[in-house]
């Protein structure tokens, strides 16, 4: 760059390049890491151990870490130093001089010299021993309590949080208290509006004092917002939103589902209960327990803050000894920079792409609502002709009936309850059999495009428009980032991931999603990402080459499975492969894939 400064245009940048030429490659020198430095500490001195207190102090109070100092001279129960002490031991001791812990402080010990994977261990074993102690849970009711969890929280660095509200919705939901956590076993809930909504009149839901939601965020404001201070939840994504919609932008974050999902995706599920049992072999209170079920279940703000502040207090208790659990497996299992790179920071990207929402024209989805039910009126006039009779078309017991009793079809089979079977995948092996009479063939292919339209209404067209949300005009979709075992997120309430594109019907769908005027929608997707990590990862150089020409890997696939050449490939054909390429990856099976493809399970075997 310096021996080409002459060339730069701009002239400013030119000039300091060739004026400064010496302090930039002083700076250079300064900045480079040395690889040649004496390193006289043995590798295995280096392994985790418990600290030494006196030590420790005595570095902190050294280095002018104040606040540092006075966490851990009361975490091991002893006096800290006296400020900017510069002695490497000697603080006073408490207990007859001996370092002793305090009660309900963490640091947890770790035992002897050990590797990453002996500490997580220990460490597991440490916090799934704790007692969960629900008696010990507080109720703050005043905001003078509430300072006082405000600065230990601030003291400590690092806190659970969890929003109780009245809906799923983070976009609707009203917030109805906020639970915290500073320690295992330490946790409180705040209630803010319990018994506030319309016509309720609950006995004790509302009779205890409650701290007013402005006065109770206005205090919790600033420290939610520290960045020093660490905040941690379970999908805090969903907390971040209710309270981005109450003007505070809670960071940093750590989410302990998130953590859970790096270190274990394919694992089943990542929910709090799900993690708690697992980890720390602790059943929590079911949210039905205190709200029933069914119809007559009680929102949030219906139930007695005795038992909400149980709940809440047990939810906030359980995520932080989650995360004290779960954090070390990072480093074990080698999944630090997945997590802290990817999941991590993506979560409050999403939560705003979910707070702006998608909007959608709400006069298309009913035009082709009206449009879908013309085609299916139609389209039941001519099954009806054919069957020589008038039938409920939805119902399986008379479709059945009508295909296996009246028309005599082969290759009906009968479920446990006695009826005929009619899923779309036999309805599919029906019309590709060779012998099958030709009406008998049209009438399921009208059947297939009748249940095809009535999907594609109930689920999209009639469905839709009951999700825009009435204040700003948008869907507020939900994307699941701890729901799949490939890493790809899933969008739900409403799931948006899979509107058909393929069929006429499914394109005119998606025209209803559109941008606001004088912006525009952009498609990106990556070319056959899977399999280049595939390729890499399993060293296949055949693959490798075909990537590096710029072949199509499907095509490829598809032309040497079926016989076709790559200049008369059809999109068809190209999907199939696709699905074959894709499947094998996440290790389908020939039924599987069979279902996917609409053929038989020995042909799909032959494929694999």
């Amino acid at each position: 760059l310096l021996a080409h400064a002459e060339d730069i245009k701009q002239p400013k940048r030119r000039e300091n390049l060739i004026r400064f030429a010496d302090q930039a490659r002083i700076s250079r020198e300064l900045v480079k890491l040395r690889d040649d430095v004496p390193v006289e500490v043995g590798l295995d001195e280096m392994g985790v151990r418990d600290p030494d207190p006196e030590a420790l102090l005595g570095f902190l109070s050294a280095m002018e870490f104040n606040t540092l100092t006075r966490r851990a001279a009361e975490a091991f129960g002893m006096d800290p130093p006296p400020p900017g002490s510069q002695r490497a031991g000697g603080p006073g001791k408490k207990d007859g001089g001996k370092a002793k812990a305090a009660e309900g402080a963490s640091p947890f010990k770790t035992g002897e010299a050990g590797t990453p994977q002996q500490a997580a261990a220990i460490r597991a074993r440490q916090i799934s021993s704790l007692p969960v102690d629900r008696s010990a849970y507080v109720t703050v009711s005043d905001i003078e309590t509430l300072q006082d969890w405000i600065a230990e929280a601030k003291e400590q660095g690092y806190l659970a949080v969890d929003t109780e509200t009245d809906s799923l919705d983070a976009m609707r939901a009203r917030l109805v208290g906020i639970s915290l956590a500073t320690q295992p076993g330490r946790a409180c809930y705040v209630p803010l509006a319990h018994g506030a909504g319309e016509g309720l009149d609950l006995e004790g839901a509302g009779e205890q004092a409650q701290i007013a939601p402005e006065v109770a965020l206005a205090a919790l404001k600033p420290l939610l917002e520290d960045r020093c201070v660490l905040k941690i939840g379970q999908n805090f994504k969903y907390d971040l939103l209710v309270f981005l919609r109450h003007g505070i932008d809670a960071a940093p974050m750590d989410d302990t589902m998130l953590i859970s999902y790096a270190e274990d995706s394919g694992r089943g599920r990542h929910g709090m209960d799900e993690l708690a049992l697992r980890h720390l072999g602790h059943v929590c209170i079911a949210f039905k327990d205190i709200a029933g079920s069914g119809k007559s279940a009680l929102t949030f703000d219906q139930i007695p803050i005795d038992k909400a502040s149980e709940y809440a207090s047990e939810d906030a208790d359980i995520t932080l000894r989650l995360w004290l659990l779960l954090k070390p497996r990072l480093v074990a299992e080698s999944v630090t920079t997945v997590y802290e790179t990817l999941e991590r920071p993506l979560a409050p990207v999403l939560a705003r792409m979910e707070r702006r929402g998608v909007r959608v024209e709400r006069a298309v989805l009913s035009r082709l609502s009206g449009s879908f039910a013309q085609k299916m009126a139609a389209l039941e006039h001519d099954i009806h002709e054919i069957a020589g009779e008038s039938f409920n078309i939805a119902s399986p017991r008379q479709l059945g009936e009508v295909l296996f009793d009246k028309m005599g079809l082969p290759g009906g089979k009968r479920t446990k309850s006695g009826q005929w079977e009619t899923r779309a995948g036999l309805l599919d092996d029906l019309a590709a059999k060779e012998d099958l009479p030709e009406e008998a063939r049209k009438f399921i292919q009208l059947m297939l495009e009748w249940r095809q339209l009535s999907k594609l209404k109930s689920t999209y067209t009639d469905a839709l428009p009951e999700h825009i949300n009435p204040q700003t005009g948008r869907i507020h979709t939900s994307y699941a980032m701890a729901a799949t075992s490939t890493g790809r997120l899933a969008s739900t309430d409403p799931n948006l991931q899979n509107i058909p594109v393929r069929t006429p019907e499914g394109r005119a769908i998606r025209s209803a999603f559109v941008a606001e005027k004088g912006n525009k929608l952009i498609s990106a997707d990556y070319s056959q990402i899977e399999l280049r990590v595939l390729a890499h990862m399993a060293d296949i150089e055949a693959l490798q080459k075909a990537f590096e020409e710029g072949l199509d890997i499907h095509a490829m696939t598809a032309s040497e499975i079926f016989g076709v050449p790559l200049k008369e490939m059809t999109p068809e054909v190209r999907r199939r492969a696709k699905a074959i390429n894709f499947g094998i990856i996440y290790g389908i099976s020939p039924f599987g894939l069979a279902n996917q493809l609409g053929i038989s399970r020995s042909e799909a075997a032959d494929y694999i």
